[in-house]
């Protein structure tokens, strides 16, 4: 039922988003090491959601013609910044960081998932 009502579509998509960044961030850490290493980073939500076409038709049923239902997914790109003298460019400071911008991406999402089905419950009697 919430999957249907584009706002919950929006938030399901923020958190999927904040999921595959901080596994891009988790990717970094985990190789801040590795000589040559080139650290990535996803774009931000609100571009990813732009680069959506979100102004196209969009397919509600699957009977339904000329619709596109893709999910949003945006590929890894690298990050510009100073590399080690080993050419390592990853820095830990800057991916902690990104990794508490993603947490509060993630928290945003839920509370917006939360508020709607709160909202809904109203709507219809329950609490």
């Amino acid at each position: 039922m919430f999957e249907k009502l584009q706002l919950t579509a929006m938030a399901q998509s923020m958190a999927s988003h904040a999921g595959a960044r901080m596994g891009v961030i988790a990717r970094n850490i985990a190789q801040a090491d590795t000589p040559g290493y080139k650290a990535m980073d996803l774009p931000s939500f609100a571009e990813t959601y732009r680069m959506a076409e979100p102004m196209a038709l969009r397919q509600t049923r699957p009977g339904h013609s000329g619709g596109n239902d893709t999910q949003m997914q945006a590929a890894p790109r690298r990050t510009h910044g100073a590399a080690a003298p080993n050419g390592n460019s990853v820095s830990l400071e800057q991916e902690m960081v990104k990794a508490a911008e993603v947490r509060q991406d993630h928290e945003m999402a839920l509370a917006i998932y939360r508020s709607s089905a709160d909202i809904i419950r109203t709507s219809l009697g329950r609490k």
